[in-house]
């Protein structure tokens, strides 16, 4: 199949491009961020520009893996806003307009929110129910959201948007790889949540199931068992900091502690847990890096610093 993944220069976005070359398929790449020396064709471009549709109409994909959306740990203000709500909106609209059957938006499990409220196990049916505790995930909200509307929008085109648990690896990609770094990892004195992460290659792994199977729907990504973010640090060696909310907030990128917006506290004193029968169900996925062998990769490539 001919693959157009915008986004296709972040970390994880450039194994699945590499593992769909390596099986066959056609694979083109657009991103604004450069690739220098890609494996594949690959065009320096913005999303959300004329150059992008360009390369949609010359190329004319059969599917497309929207992964070209960013965290407010690396963009900030009204260009991440710009970035993932009207980068999603012009990917639909290319989709649509160029003869696209399959499209997949790579979104991620803190869509639902964490909060005291929250359920135990979060459904695909389930709102974002915490937001305003972290308005800094309204726009990967709102992309995720927007994706959800191409099911009933646009029936033509095959829809599959994936709320994709957090991810660990060799890589460091992430926000939870970023979040563990350091040599020392702060939590929230009376707190220890469940943490729920995927092996990155895992998560090409069912990225690419998505693509062979083709299920349209809104589905949970998830593998192992959870683990309390205590357990999750030692297992990293490194040293848990276990701080009062009020001074931890106040520490927050200083003292070598991870940069990270306040309304992220709520995720480190509640947990966000994805029931992932459905996708299991529709492309037969199963993981293949349990907890542990998922954490020893990520400290293998990154052991803790002195």
């Amino acid at each position: 199949m001919r693959v157009l993944i915008p986004g296709a220069s972040g970390a994880l976005a450039r194994q699945l491009a590499q593992r769909l070359s390596g099986s066959g398929h056609e694979v083109i790449g657009i991103d604004r961020r450069p690739w220098p020396d890609p494996p594949i064709e690959f065009h320096e471009v913005d999303v959300r520009k004329r150059a992008a549709e360009d390369v949609f109409r010359r190329v004319r994909p059969e599917v497309v893996v929207h992964m070209a959306t960013v965290t407010s740990l690396l963009v900030t203000g009204e260009e991440r806003y710009q970035i993932n709500l009207g980068g999603t909106r012009a990917v639909f609209e290319y989709a649509r307009a160029h003869g696209v059957k399959h499209c997949i938006f790579v979104g991620r499990h803190t869509f639902y929110g964490a909060g005291p409220e929250s359920p135990l196990l979060h459904t695909e049916d389930e709102p974002p129910l915490e937001l305003y505790r972290f308005p800094e995930l309204a726009d990967l909200v709102a992309a995720d959201l927007y994706a959800a509307t191409a099911l009933w929008r646009f029936p033509e085109l095959a829809t599959s948007v994936l709320r994709v648990c957090y991810t660990l690896g060799p890589s460091g990609h992430g926000t939870l790889a970023s979040y563990l770094r350091g040599p020392r990892v702060p939590l929230v004195l009376g707190f220890d949540p469940l943490f729920q992460f995927l092996h990155e290659d895992d998560v090409v792994r069912a990225i690419e199931l998505t693509l062979i199977h083709r299920p349209s729907g809104v589905f949970n990504v998830a593998g192992p068992q959870p683990l309390p973010l205590s357990t999750l640090v030692h297992e990293t060696g490194r040293t848990r900091i276990v701080l009062p909310e009020f001074v931890l907030a106040g520490t927050l990128g200083r003292f070598g502690f991870p940069q990270l917006p306040t309304g992220a506290l709520g995720h480190l004193k509640y947990p966000i847990v994805v029931d992932a029968r459905a996708f299991q169900k529709r492309t037969g996925y199963a993981f293949r890096f349990d907890e542990l062998e998922t954490i020893a990769a990520f400290k293998a490539a990154f052991p803790t610093p002195p």
